[in-house]
C-alpha cells in the first residue's frame, strides 16, 4: 500500500469536510484509503455495496490507490457510471464507460456493472437506468467537479437540485466541452460531443457517502466557487455542502491556502 500523507490544511463550509494535499498523488491515495475503510465498513453491515464512479483524469491516481487496496470484496459491489456522451461510436476511446472499463471494472470482479447506453433510444435508456439506480439505495458516489463547476453533467443552464428526473440527457455547455480538449480527450472542440445522459443532482446526492476528487490548476476557480458564495445552480458542485457526509479532496494547485 501507498504511505498516506496527511492534509496540510482542513476546513469545513456548512457540512462540507475539505481537505487540502500537498499534490495530486497524496490527494488520491488518501482519499482512495479512506473510500476503501468507508467500503469496507459499509460491508460489514450489509451483504452488498452500490457505487458510482465518475470518469475524468482527476480521478485517475484515485482509481489507481484503490484498485491497489488489499481488503476490498469486490464481488459484493455494484458499479454504476454517472454519464455518457450522446453520438459516439460504441466502443470509442472517449466513452466513459471506456473510460473506466479500462482503469476499474475490468480490473477486480465486481458482482455487476452497469453501464449507459448512449446507442440506445435515450428517453428509454434513461428510464432503464434510472430503474437499475432505484431498486436499492446507492451506498457511495465517488465524483469529481468540472471547470465550469458541474458535478457529472450537470452544467450551470441544466442544473436542477430538485430535479424529478434521476436520469436525463442534456445539452453540454461550452466551457464543459472545452474542458475535455483542456484534459487531452479531444483534438478540438469540433469533436466534442454536443450532448450527453446523465445522473440528476439528486441521483448523485441520494448516495449515503460522496466523496469528491478535485486536483490541479483548471479547478482552481470550480473550487473557491464551491466553497464560497451562495448554494445556487450558477454554481452547481455547491450543492454539495448540504450533503450530511460528503469530502471534498484538493490540492494545493486547486485550493488557495492565502486567506
Amino acid at each position: 500500500m501507498f504511505q498516506q500523507i496527511g492534509p496540510v490544511h482542513s476546513t469545513r463550509t456548512d457540512q462540507l469536510e475539505v481537505q487540502v494535499y500537498p499534490d495530486r498523488q497524496s490527494l488520491g491515495r488518501t482519499a482512495a484509503a479512506q473510500a476503501a475503510a468507508c467500503m469496507k465498513e459499509a460491508l460489514h453491515g450489509q451483504e452488498e455495496l452500490r457505487m458510482i464512479f465518475a470518469a475524468a483524469p482527476s480521478q485517475n491516481e484515485f482509481l489507481e490507490a484503490l484498485l491497489q487496496t488489499d481488503g476490498i470484496e469486490w464481488n459484493r459491489i455494484t458499479a454504476f457510471h454517472m454519464d455518457e456522451y450522446i453520438g459516439l461510436p460504441p466502443g470509442s476511446a472517449q466513452s466513459f464507460g471506456t473510460f473506466l472499463r479500462e482503469r476499474l471494472f475490468d480490473k477486480v470482479p465486481f458482482a455487476a456493472v452497469h453501464y449507459i447506453d448512449s446507442s440506445s433510444e435515450i428517453r428509454s435508456e434513461c428510464e432503464r437506468y434510472t430503474e437499475s439506480l432505484r431498486q436499492k439505495p446507492i451506498d457511495i458516489v465517488c465524483l469529481g467537479i468540472g471547470e465550469n463547476g458541474h458535478i457529472a453533467f450537470n452544467d450551470p443552464p441544466v442544473a436542477d437540485f430538485d430535479d424529478q428526473a434521476w436520469v436525463k440527457p442534456v445539452e453540454l455547455e461550452r466551457t464543459c466541452r472545452e474542458q475535455q480538449v483542456h484534459d487531452g480527450c479531444f483534438a478540438g472542440l469540433e469533436d466534442v460531443p454536443t450532448h450527453a445522459i446523465t445522473l440528476t443532482i439528486p441521483a448523485l446526492m441520494s448516495g449515503k457517502h460522496l466523496f469528491c476528487m478535485v486536483p490541479g490548476p483548471t479547478k482552481r476557480e470550480a473550487v473557491r466557487r464551491t466553497l464560497n458564495g451562495p448554494i445556487t445552480t450558477g454554481r452547481p458542485a455547491s450543492v454539495l455542502r448540504r450533503h450530511a457526509s460528503c469530502r471534498l479532496y484538493v490540492d494545493t494547485d486547486s485550493y488557495d491556502l492565502e486567506p
